[in-house]
C-alpha cells in the first residue's frame, strides 16, 4: 500500500478529542518549569498511544515510538504559559494563577500558543501511531518546559536528554503565530534572534523629598540610563545591522516624598550577529556605569538573568521541509520569510549533538472576518483559532515527519 503525508490525518472522533484536550490545556496553563499537571497529562496521552516516555529536566517529557529500521527524527513542542491575565473572553479561558520565583502570585495564560504546540504534536503523534505501515524508524517527541525563561532546553540537556533518548538525525519544531490558518512561514539560516536579559540595580543615597541636595537620586540617574541606552541602536550601531534594546521594567521607591536608595530596571537585548551582540552589551555596560559615575553614585550592579541562543535553520535541511509543507498545505500557503526578532531556546537541542534543526511558524488567525488589530503573541487577547490552528499544526508536523520517516 502506498501512503503519502497528505493521506494521513485524524478522523472526526480523534479531532474532537484533540479539541477537548486543547481546551483543557488552554484553561490550565502553568508557569515556566512548573508544568507538573501539563507533564502528567502529556504522559497520559503518550501511554494511550503506545509511546515509551520519561521525564527529563524536571517537567519535560520525552516520548519515543520505535517502528522498525529507519531514521531517528525528533520533534519539539514547548509547554509553559505566561504571567498574563487572559482577556480573550473564551469559554475555556484561563482563570488559573501561579507563583513566580519571588513568591508573587500572578494570573497565568497560554499567551504564546504553547498549548497549541503541545496539542498539535500530540495530534501528529496519534496520526503516526495509528498508521505504522506508512513509515519506519524512530520518532522522538520532546515536550519541553520553560521556553519563556530560556531554562527548559538546557535543563533537559543537563538531565541527559540525548543519553536517555535515541539521538536523531534532525530536530524539528514549530510555533503558532498571528498569520492565516493553514499557512506556514519558514526561513533558511537565522530564524530568531539571540536574546540577553539583564537586571540593573542602581544605588543612590536616600533622602527626604524636600531635601534633594542630600541625596543621590537613583530615579533620575536610572532615567538618564534608560534614555541614553536608546542611542545605542540609533547612534552607535551600523544602520545595516539589526538590534533591539528594550527596557521592560522599572521599579523604585515606596512613597512620593522619599527619594529612595535604589532603583531597578530590566533590559532585553536582541541581536543576530555575535559581533553586534558584543558591541551592544559593551555599550550597555559603559553607559550604565558612566551615568552612575557622573552622578557620583556607587557602582551599579548588572546581573545576567538569562539568554537565548540564535535559532538557526540548517540551509541543507530546509528545502525538503519546504517541499513537504507545500505538498501538504499548498504551494501558496508556504512563505519564505526573513528572520524575526523573537527568540527561542529550541536551537540548543540540535546544537548540543551537532545535528541540524528546522523551525517554522504556522498560522493561528482566521483568514478573514477579524475586525481591528490582530492580537499578537504575549497579548492578553491572543487566542489561536482552535480548529484551523490545530488542523494546520498537525498537518505541518505530519508532513515534515513523513518527509523523513515515510
Amino acid at each position: 500500500m502506498t501512503h503519502t503525508a497528505t493521506a494521513l490525518h485524524l478522523d472526526a472522533q480523534q479531532t474532537a478529542k484533540l479539541h477537548s484536550l486543547y481546551r483543557h490545556l488552554h484553561a490550565h496553563p502553568e508557569l515556566s518549569m512548573q508544568e507538573f499537571a501539563t507533564a502528567a497529562l502529556i504522559e497520559e496521552q503518550l501511554d494511550g498511544l503506545g509511546f515509551e516516555h520519561f521525564r527529563c529536566g524536571g517537567t519535560g517529557v520525552v516520548g519515543i515510538l520505535r517502528n522498525g529500521d529507519g531514521p531517528v527524527v525528533a520533534f519539539r513542542a514547548d509547554s509553559d504559559g505566561l504571567p498574563i491575565e487572559e482577556a480573550t473572553g473564551l469559554d475555556y479561558a484561563s482563570t488559573d494563577t501561579g507563583t513566580l520565583p519571588d513568591g508573587t502570585t500572578v494570573p497565568v495564560m497560554h499567551g504564546c500558543g504553547h498549548d497549541t504546540h503541545v496539542a498539535s504534536l500530540l495530534g501528529a503523534a496519534e496520526v503516526l501511531a495509528g498508521n505504522p505501515d506508512a513509515w519506519s524508524g524512530t520518532l522522538v517527541l520532546i515536550f519541553q518546559p520553560g521556553e519563556e525563561t530560556a531554562a527548559g532546553a538546557l535543563a533537559m540537556l543537563d538531565d541527559g536528554l540525548w543519553d536517555k533518548a535515541p539521538r536523531p538525525e534532525v530536530v524539528f519544531g514549530q510555533h503558532v503565530m498571528p498569520r492565516p490558518v493553514g499557512t506556514v512561514a519558514i526561513s533558511s539560516g537565522p530564524v530568531a534572534a539571540m536574546a540577553d536579559s539583564l537586571r540593573v540595580t542602581v544605588h543612590g543615597q536616600q533622602s527626604h523629598g524636600s531635601q534633594p541636595q542630600d541625596s543621590i537620586d537613583p530615579i533620575v540617574m536610572a532615567a538618564h540610563m534608560v534614555t541614553r541606552l536608546q542611542g545605542i541602536v540609533s547612534r552607535e550601531l551600523d544602520p545595516r545591522k539589526s538590534a533591539v534594546v528594550t527596557v521592560g521594567t522599572f521599579h523604585a521607591g515606596l512613597k512620593e516624598n522619599i527619594i529612595p536608595a535604589s532603583a531597578e530596571f530590566t533590559l532585553n537585548i536582541r541581536t543576530f550577529d555575535d559581533d553586534v551582540r558584543g558591541q551592544v552589551l559593551s555599550a550597555v555596560r559603559r553607559i550604565i556605569e558612566a551615568e552612575a559615575a557622573a552622578s557620583g553614585a556607587p557602582a551599579p550592579v548588572i546581573e545576567e538573568m538569562y539568554g537565548f541562543p540564535q535559532c538557526f535553520n540548517d540551509p541543507d535541511a530546509v528545502p525538503p521541509v519546504i517541499e513537504a509543507l507545500r505538498l501538504a498545505l499548498g504551494t501558496e500557503a508556504v512563505e519564505i520569510t526573513p528572520p524575526m526578532m523573537g527568540s527561542e531556546d529550541f536551537g540548543h537541542l540540535g546544537t548540543a549533538i551537532g545535528v541540524p534543526s528546522v523551525f517554522w511558524m504556522f498560522g493561528g488567525t482566521p483568514a478573514s472576518g477579524i475586525e481591528g488589530p490582530i492580537p499578537v503573541n504575549h497579548s492578553p487577547f491572543f487566542a489561536p483559532e482552535l480548529e484551523g490552528s490545530l488542523a494546520g499544526g498537525v498537518a505541518a508536523a505530519v508532513a515534515v515527519l513523513m518527509s523523513r520517516l515515510g
